[in-house]
């Protein structure tokens, strides 16, 4: 996971890749926030057997929504994922996006700063 992003933070590529070579793409799901929900959205991307790269999640608005972000791969497999995210009762939005570009190499770079700085703790 920290490879395919990092590897975007270096290149020039506006489009990230998994470690076998398959475009990323960045799933931004607004969810109502309560226990449960990431277990739903995440269960059904398991039950399919369908990897996901990378998972972040964050109260917005006060709290009583959440986005999640799930970094991908492109496939053919991928629309109906969306759609059937699209009915988990808890998901009010699903955007799609090319997983390339600024916001996820800074994302990479914190992570990364992260992990250093709790290196042997």
């Amino acid at each position: 996971m920290p490879d395919a992003i990092g590897a975007q933070a270096d290149s020039a590529s506006p489009t990230a890749l998994t470690p076998d070579a398959r475009p990323l793409v960045a799933l931004r799901l607004t969810v109502n926030n309560h226990p449960g929900v990431m277990s739903h959205v995440c269960g059904l991307f398991a039950r399919r057997a369908f990897n996901v790269e990378a998972i972040l999640c964050t109260p917005v608005n006060g709290g009583e929504v959440s986005r999640i972000w799930l970094l991908v791969a492109e496939d053919e497999r991928l629309e109906q994922m969306v759609r059937q995210v699209r009915k988990l009762h808890d998901v009010l939005d699903v955007r799609r996006r090319p997983a390339g570009g600024e916001g996820f190499a800074r994302l990479a770079e914190c992570m990364a700063a992260w992990e250093r700085e709790t290196a042997g703790q």
